[in-house]
């Protein structure tokens, strides 16, 4: 029990390394807080500062789910910890410790965790993600339906109440962060990449 604790509170920490800030810094450009939507996110990356920025962005918050996931699931961890790292890195990318708890909205973390956790639930739900924002360039729906499908999903391809469980709860994590996105998709005025 205290060594699963100790790896939910390791994969917040984890979560709280915001790769957007990183990589502004990293690259000379102004701070994803800032500047474009004000959130530390890929897709503000990409309007501030090009594609390349992004894509590392995008990859390093991927990583941040990912990585935790895969090991803990390589150890055959039980689920409950598998499920509360998950939850843990997307937490900590949305409240970050180190940057004054204002972190992103937590699209590519959760997607890197459920590729960790099975290649084919993360295959499904960015294949989604990726085809939406292909096919109408708009990155936050492209996040609503994988995120809305996201429980279907794991339930399909894990048959584990557990996990299915802690995924229904990161969704509604990420509807809610997504709400003024939602509201703006509604009212035809959401932003196109």
């Amino acid at each position: 029990m205290t060594v699963g604790l100790i790896c939910i509170a390791a994969a917040y920490i984890i979560g709280s390394l915001s790769s957007a800030i990183i990589v502004c810094k990293l690259w000379g450009l102004p701070d994803p807080r800032s500047q474009g939507s004000n959130n530390p996110g890929a897709t503000n990356v990409l309007r501030i500062g090009g594609k390349l920025p992004a894509v590392v962005t995008m990859l390093g918050d991927g990583s941040k789910g990912f990585i935790p996931t895969l090991l803990l699931a390589h150890l055959n961890f039980p689920a409950w910890v598998i499920g509360g790292a998950m939850l843990a890195a997307l937490l900590g990318h949305i409240y970050p410790v180190f940057f004054g708890f204002k972190g992103g909205k937590g699209v590519a973390t959760p997607m890197g965790a459920f590729l960790g956790l099975s290649w084919l639930l993360g295959a499904v739900l960015i294949a989604t993600w990726a085809g939406i924002i292909a096919v109408t360039r708009v990155s936050s729906l492209g996040a609503i339906v994988a995120t809305i499908l996201a429980s279907l999903v794991a339930w399909i391809v894990l048959h584990d109440v557990t996990l299915t469980a802690i995924i229904a709860a990161m969704s509604v994590i990420l509807l809610y962060r997504h709400k003024e996105n939602i509201m703006r998709l509604f009212a035809n005025k959401e932003a196109r990449i």
